[in-house]
């Protein structure tokens, strides 16, 4: 679309919460669509969003989305705008609308290569055409079924109004007019191609008589009933072969005219999309790529919510959440999904997890920090439930393997980078912190996450701390203990599920004694005064 007419399209009426506003269409995907960032943060591979983010892109790898994960929006009414666009798409027709859309876009790409690679000027230019043809059938189609349809979010509208606009714009429909015209005319050309031998001749077409369907009327009184068909049946190939390219080129001889336009329309038409269009082409995969990897959930029961999410209070409630890279690989092993609920509420700004290992304590910690992380992305997260904050950044510090190239043992290491983070560390921060200190003496492991916690806490930063020290959950009002479950029935097993209650350390050992009878009310039972 040319600037002169893109300058002069109407500003698109938007309603918004009872608000008539005027707001032409910039982004499908908000204020966020500006922020693309290509190197993923520091805490998406400890928290699981790295594998989330990778299954979500695949199957869209020409649309670059993985930076549109990487950033987290900074306003509230960002979310909202995002999540609005995600309800609207959860409606069959609207999905079905869009989908249709972009797949006419990208048969109008997969034809743009064939009219730059082809050897024959002819075929390049015919398949030019063809494109802007797929083109103009997309945008008209998409305007037809948009218009139909109830839109309930500004991001939609806007690109709807958008849309109507364009397609009735003077670049748009002189487009599709002279892309008609070229149509009509190129199937209007007839010929006739002689062949005697090795000699190829093309005339124009003379009125010669149709011979097939002479011999057609010749044998009919021969035909008894149905007979087999010996018609052979010619493979379709893309591009043209060498005596094909040069009938075309005798072909273009005989109407020069109208290959002399084909030719002149490409040239003037080179780049016929608009930029508005490529960008909410590719935007809007954003949408749907979250939408199809979350749909095997849903369809096994699962719920997912669009969450209240707030920097105005560091209230916290999360009902049924679960762990979406955990649960990605349980779903496809036909396993069940455990789901957990937790809240922090007034002063509380920290939860400490302890229990037994293999409770699911570190599954809590991702979960905990995908949900908020997915949430400021205006993304539904895995909750049937979810309140969640607006945070600034987000911080991880989990276990890792000594590196020996760094030449730093692993208390040190450890140290270094939660100095990091502590230095980056704001009262608008989340700080996710799994089983650190683990490689010192247990007096040294206390004192120095006694620390850490309280620094944190001073900064009244949301903190998750997974902890192998009961003493770490109780230093403070502001601290929350959750423990790691078992199940009553087998103190041996694992029932996945945290509770919130006071961390003893002896739950565990007391309900392997009690299922052994040992005791000490079994002991005195069993052992004669």
């Amino acid at each position: 679309m040319d600037a002169t007419a893109s300058s002069t399209l109407p500003r698109a009426r938007e309603v918004d919460r009872g608000l008539d506003k005027a707001i032409p269409f910039e982004s499908i995907l908000g204020e966020g669509a500006s922020v693309h960032t290509a190197e993923q943060p520091d805490c998406f591979h400890d928290l699981g969003l790295d594998q989330i983010v990778e299954a979500v892109v695949s199957p869209w790898k020409d649309y670059d989305l993985g930076g549109f994960f990487h950033a987290s929006l900074s306003s509230e009414d960002a979310i909202v705008y995002r999540q609005e666009v995600m309800r609207d798409l959860e409606q069959p027709d609207i999905m079905a609308a869009l989908r249709g859309f972009t797949d006419r876009l990208v048969g109008m790409r997969q034809q743009l290569p064939l009219a730059t690679k082809s050897y024959n000027e002819h075929e390049r230019n015919r398949w030019h055409l063809g494109a802007v043809q797929r083109y103009g059938e997309a945008i008209t189609t998409l305007r037809q079924e948009l218009t139909s349809l109830l839109l309930r979010s500004r991001g939609l509208r806007r690109w709807r109004e958008y849309i109507e606009r364009y397609s009735q714009s003077s670049s748009f429909t002189r487009l599709m007019e002279q892309a008609a015209w070229l149509e009509r005319d190129l199937a209007a050309i007839t010929y006739t191609v002689t062949i005697e031998g090795a000699d190829v001749s093309v005339r124009r077409y003379a009125d010669e008589p149709d011979y097939t369907a002479e011999i057609e009327q010749t044998f009919a009184k021969f035909r008894r009933g149905a007979v087999k068909d010996y018609l052979a049946k010619l493979p379709v190939t893309v591009g043209l072969n060498h005596i094909e390219a040069q009938v075309l080129d005798c072909v273009a001889r005989l109407n020069p005219e109208v290959f002399g336009a084909l030719s002149i329309f490409r040239q003037e038409h080179q780049v016929f999309v608009d930029p508005q269009v490529e960008r909410f082409d590719r935007e809007i995969h954003f949408y749907i790529g979250w939408l199809d990897f979350i749909a095997p959930f849903k369809r096994a029961g699962l719920a997912f919510d669009y969450p209240d999410v707030s920097n105005a209070t560091k209230d916290i409630e999360v009902h049924s959440g679960f762990d979406l890279a955990l649960g990605r690989r349980l779903l496809g092993e036909q396993q069940s999904i455990v789901c957990n609920d937790f809240n922090l509420h007034g002063e509380e700004r920290m939860i400490v997890i302890t229990g037994p290992n293999q409770g699911g304590k570190t599954t809590f910690a991702r979960m905990f920090g995908q949900l908020h992380w997915l949430a400021c992305i205006g993304c539904s997260v895995p909750a049937a439930q979810a309140q969640l904050f607006l945070f600034d950044r987000m911080f991880s510090h989990f276990e890792r393997e000594e590196d020996i190239r760094n030449l730093r043992g692993k208390l040190h290491d450890d140290l270094v980078r939660m100095h990091h983070i502590l230095a980056q560390t704001t009262p608008r921060s989340i700080v996710v912190i799994n089983e650190i200190f683990s490689s010192t003496t247990l007096e040294d492991a206390l004192y120095l996450g006694d620390e850490v916690l309280k620094r944190l806490a001073l900064l009244d930063a949301i903190t998750v701390c997974v902890t192998f020290l009961d003493e770490l959950a109780s230093f403070s009002p502001s601290v929350v203990s959750m423990v790691a479950a078992i199940d009553p029935v087998d103190p041996t097993a694992r029932s996945f599920r945290l509770e919130r209650r006071p961390a003893d350390g002896l739950a565990h050992a007391l309900a392997i004694a009690e299922k052994y009878h040992v005791t000490g009310d079994w002991l005195k039972k069993r052992i004669p005064p």
